[in-house]
């Protein structure tokens, strides 16, 4: 992490791209995850329900509990993971910007919040479904937009 000791990225062209390079591959690692999200579980409401509570009327089981916690165990540390390298990058650029704080502490609470509310949503109802759906959708696209944020900085330099 020599980006972070490094102040100037003018004298680092190697450090800058690979920069660049972690930042779009986040990006679409971000994107991915709503795809393999939209897949497994379902990124609507109903099929989310359906997912997790079954349906006895088309004889749908609902999803079993370890592999809803195997689910959220990789989502938790993906997340944090994933979103620690974009807000330090985010930091690193954007230190000087006032928002930079809020949108760090905003992206790292969405991204707890969101594997845990799965959790919460699958042992009460679908009120909860729809407050997961929310935070998964809001988290990851401001993930994203900071990763297209710090890429576009990366770039201009």
């Amino acid at each position: 992490m020599k980006f972070l000791v490094t102040k100037d990225l003018e004298y680092s062209t190697l450090i800058k791209n690979l920069m660049a390079g972690v930042v779009f591959a986040l990006f679409f690692f971000f994107l991915l995850d709503v795809v393999l999200h939209s897949y497994v579980l379902g990124l609507d409401v109903s099929t989310l329900s359906t997912t997790l509570f079954g349906n006895p009327d088309e004889f749908i089981e609902p999803i079993l509990l370890d592999t809803l916690l195997l689910q959220v165990h990789i989502d938790l540390f993906m997340a944090l993971f994933s979103i620690m390298i974009v807000a330090s990058i985010y930091i690193r650029l954007h230190s000087k910007k006032v928002m930079t704080k809020w949108l760090v502490h905003a992206l790292f609470i969405l991204g707890l919040f969101t594997p845990i509310l799965l959790l919460v949503a699958y042992f009460t109802n679908v009120w909860f479904v729809t407050i997961w759906l929310v935070t998964f959708i809001c988290g990851h696209l401001l993930a994203m937009w900071m990763s297209l944020l710090s890429l576009k900085k990366l770039l201009s330099k």
